[in-house]
């Protein structure tokens, strides 16, 4: 499957000035990846965990260095969310494209990607399930929902 693009949020509020973020669906993971976000679905609800600042958002984890695609931080949190049975698989990507370093922004530039990969199975440990069809759904605002939105 190609890569295709979903959503470009030029300027994008989150982002140093100037900078731009695109959402693409794609079965190929992109490299570097800086993120690992994992997508688990029963229908219309997605497991979340809960985040440092109390939201919650999909299963998530900091890829290091020598993972460049994320494939192997991938299939970590996936043994961490869902146990050993289930296998992830890359959806798509949100990448960042920023022209130049900026003190307040951790990630690189010009180009920062943030890879979700999905996977059937049961969670286990903390967490839960929002139902992602509900409009006031809190899911909405997150930078990845074009992704999910496209399936929806």
């Amino acid at each position: 499957m190609p890569e295709q693009l979903l959503h470009s949020t030029g300027d994008a509020p989150w982002l140093p000035a100037g900078g731009r973020a695109d959402v693409v669906r794609s079965a190929v993971p992109p490299s570097p990846v800086g993120l690992v976000r994992l997508l688990a679905r029963d229908g219309s609800a997605v497991f979340c965990a809960a985040r440092d600042d109390g939201r919650v958002d999909l299963p998530t984890r900091v890829v290091p260095a020598d993972d460049p695609d994320g494939s192997v931080t991938a299939a970590r949190l996936t043994r961490e969310v869902l146990g050993d049975g289930p296998r992830a698989v890359p959806v798509g990507f949100v990448r960042n494209v920023v022209a130049a370093p900026d003190p307040d922004y951790a990630w690189p530039t010009p180009l920062a990607h943030f890879a979700v990969w999905t996977a059937v199975g049961v969670p286990r440990g903390a967490g839960e399930w929002v139902d992602v069809a509900d409009a006031t759904c809190v899911l909405r605002n997150r930078h990845w929902w074009p992704l999910l939105a496209a399936d929806l």
